[in-house]
Formats: C-alpha cells, sequence, structure tokens
C-alpha cells in the first residue's frame, strides 16, 4: 500500500465565521453555523439543534460548504476526549440546511478530486478514534488546540486505489444509514405516540379533570448514585451516560456499578430544558439534570408529553439559568387511572421498541468502528463483507428487518 501525507489529500481550506446573532446591513446572509457541539448530529444526519447565523457577503461568497466537504474540529476537547472530531457534509445536510459554514472554532476543506471524500471522512475518524490527535495538541488559557498542520504533515495516509476508497466508504456508511434509519423510524414511532396523546388528552380533555402542580405529583427522591464527570464518561461501556446536553438521549457510557434502576423515570435539562422519558438502567452525568419520579408510575409517560408542549412556555426559556424552579410549579390535568392504564399499554410497547431500535444502534457503531482501523489497515478487504444495505423505508416498525449482514469470513488484505 502506498502511503503519503494526510494533508496530501487536501484541495484547499474553509475558515470558519461565527457571524452575528440577528441581521444587519454589515451581516444581511442567513446561515446555518456547524459548532464543535454539532458535529455528532451532523454525521447523524440531524440539523434541528444546529444555530442560525448572519455573516458578510464575503464570508457567504467564499466560506459556504458543499456536499463533501469536512469541517474539522480545532478547539475543545477534553481530558479523554481529544480534539480533532470531523463531520462530513451529506447531501441531505446540505438539502435541509443549505447554506452552511462551520464555526470560529472548527475550519473545513474540501478533498482532492482524485480521492473519495467520504474514505477520506472515515480515514480522519480513524485517526481521531485512534487516540492520534492526543499527540497534536497545544493548551492555552484550558482549551486544547490542535496543531493541524502538524498533524497533516505527520500523519500518513493510505493511498489506496479510489475504487478501493469507495468500497471501504460504502461499507463503512452502510452502519451509519442503518443507524440513520433506526433514529428515522425512532422519530416516527415517538410522533405516533404524541398523536395518541394528542387525541386522547388535548381533543377529547375533560375539563372536571382534576390539575395539580407537578410538585404535588412527584415523589421527594433522594438520588444517592454516582454522577458521572464530563471527563469520565467513554465512548463504550456498561452503562449509558444521561446527561441534560441537546442531542442524542445517551452521551456516553461508563462501567460503573449500581446504575439507576427505578424506572421509569423523567430527567430535566435544568439549563438546556432537555426532557428525556428513561425506562432503561442509566447513570446521570455531572452536569444539572434534575430527576423525577411520579407517585403514580403510570403518570409518567402522560406526564412526559404534557412536559413536552409546556417547556418552550418556561419563564426564560433558551436561557442559561435554572429552569426547574418554574417547571414544578406547572399544572397539569390528571385524567382517571383507569384512562391512565389504557394509555400506558397502548403507548408502553412503542417505547421499548425505540429502546430496542437505540440498543442496535449502539451494537451497529461497535461493529463499524471494529471494522474501521481493520479496512483501513487493509486487515479486511471490503469485498469480503456482504452488506445488506436498509431499505429507506418506516413500514413495519415493529419488525427486526433491514439489519446489516456480514456474511462469510473477514477475508485477510495484503
Amino acid at each position: 500500500m502506498k502511503k503519503v501525507k494526510l494533508g496530501d489529500v487536501i484541495d484547499y481550506f474553509i475558515s470558519g465565521d461565527w457571524g452575528k446573532e440577528q441581521n444587519s446591513n454589515q451581516t444581511p446572509n442567513k446561515v446555518s453555523c456547524v459548532r464543535g457541539a454539532d458535529i455528532d448530529n451532523v454525521n447523524a444526519k440531524q440539523s434541528e439543534t444546529i444555530p442560525i447565523r448572519y455573516v458578510k457577503n464575503s464570508s457567504f461568497e467564499n466560506k459556504i460548504l458543499a456536499i463533501g466537504d469536512i469541517i474539522i474540529e480545532k478547539s475543545g476537547g477534553s481530558p479523554t476526549q481529544s480534539t480533532g472530531r470531523v463531520a462530513f457534509i451529506s447531501e441531505k445536510i446540505k438539502n435541509e440546511l443549505n447554506h452552511i459554514v462551520c464555526s470560529n472554532f472548527c475550519t473545513a476543506f474540501r478533498v482532492k478530486h482524485e480521492y473519495d471524500a467520504l474514505f477520506v471522512y472515515y480515514f480522519f475518524q480513524h485517526i481521531y478514534k485512534s487516540d492520534v490527535f492526543f499527540q497534536f495538541e497545544s493548551q492555552t488559557t484550558g482549551i486544547k488546540n490542535l496543531l493541524l498542520d502538524l498533524a497533516l504533515t505527520e500523519i500518513p495516509f493510505v493511498d489506496f486505489e479510489k475504487t478501493t476508497q469507495s468500497a471501504i466508504a460504502r461499507v463503512l456508511s452502510s452502519f451509519d444509514d442503518k443507524i440513520e434509519l433506526n433514529n428515522k423510524i425512532n422519530k416516527e414511532l415517538e410522533n405516533l405516540a404524541r398523536t395518541i396523546y394528542e387525541y386522547w388528552f388535548v381533543q377529547n380533555a375533560d375539563e372536571k379533570w382534576e390539575r395539580k402542580k407537578i410538585e404535588e405529583l412527584i415523589q421527594k427522591y433522594t438520588d444517592k448514585s454516582l454522577r458521572i464527570d464530563a471527563k469520565n464518561i467513554l465512548k463504550e461501556g456498561k452503562h449509558p451516560v444521561i446527561t441534560q446536553d441537546v442531542g442524542d438521549l445517551v452521551k456516553g457510557y461508563t462501567n460503573e456499578e449500581n446504575p439507576i434502576s427505578d424506572l421509569p423515570a423523567i430527567i430535566f435539562g435544568d439549563h438546556s430544558c432537555t426532557l428525556r422519558y428513561i425506562n432503561f438502567p442509566f447513570f446521570r452525568g455531572a452536569d444539572g439534570t434534575q430527576l423525577l419520579y411520579f407517585e403514580n408510575k403510570e403518570t409518567t409517560i402522560y406526564a412526559y408529553f404534557c412536559l413536552n408542549k409546556l417547556i418552550p412556555n418556561l419563564p426564560n426559556f433558551g436561557k442559561y439559568e435554572r429552569h426547574f424552579k418554574y417547571l414544578k410549579v406547572f399544572e397539569i390535568s390528571i385524567p382517571p387511572h383507569a384512562i391512565l392504564e389504557k394509555f400506558n399499554k397502548t403507548v408502553s410497547p412503542i417505547f421499548e421498541q425505540i429502546i430496542k431500535n437505540r440498543q442496535e444502534n449502539a451494537e451497529l457503531s461497535r461493529l463499524r468502528d471494529f471494522l474501521l482501523p481493520l479496512l483501513m489497515n487493509g486487515q479486511v478487504k471490503a469485498e469480503s463483507l456482504n452488506i445488506t444495505q436498509p431499505e429507506d423505508s418506516v413500514s413495519g416498525l415493529g419488525s427486526n428487518s433491514n439489519n446489516i449482514a456480514l456474511k462469510g469470513q473477514l477475508k485477510k488484505g495484503g
């Protein structure tokens, strides 16, 4: 295998621009600005949390990203996470967001036409997941910075033929496509549960139902479980960690013992106002989360949907302050026990399927990351893996169809 410098695959760089919060004569152009915090969501093809900013004409002309461009995080990281995370501008993300720039803490680059851009993205993922970027960091005022120029000079790139690059990219992207499909199914499943809630409790609400404040419905509960600090959250582990961060439900994992197992529960992000319904053993992050247990457990799913509708009405919603003091005095109607019981029996299987899909995604991610270095090092040939592409459909929501199958033995590469 021929090797070149990692920087040799890059055609040119596209610098970031955080822009302004509001448009003006100086910054009239509306863009979606990808930050380091958005990288995982971009790769999951989820665009809802990416902020809108306004930039100058010069930035609009020179810094708008195209399909196939790659964003790399220059500043950030943590003691257990290096800088150098990357995001790929897919056709789906580009179509949803249209005009995309990256923030100042990131930079982007365009890949030379003789290389497969998606393969280059996965190669950078391989370097990042192998912790190589830890060797190319400096630190100023508490923030780690990636010495990108040095990394691009020192790190070798395995220069497969472009057809081989494309074959490897197809194998790896098949896992990500299946994960995306499961996320799409989960969104449809939760929308189905929400539709049932709306029909039963909004369109056909009974004014005679008693109303109570949230603080009257929840238990006085002292959580003595271990909180997992951000620097100790792992990429893999025995138990999921839930934080108040916007985005994925599971922030990461821990191998600590004795997770929270009194279920179901609701996690409220005191600062971020995120709301999570949890029906699997977990640990909480060390950030500002509130754990809500209802006296009547059959109220939990119903309350989750009630609070989802109420949270945007919280005072100072979207601003950095503690919001639980407002949430706990909200009032909700309490339907009769028989109705809540019937609602739970109807929607609980939906949430159980959502959990199964999330567990499958975790396994797909582990398998993809296991194959990643083997494919990049030539230890496994892409053509030895028979990958069944997932159908782009949400039919048969309760089935185990569309699983990616790896058939035959892995063939050693030369």
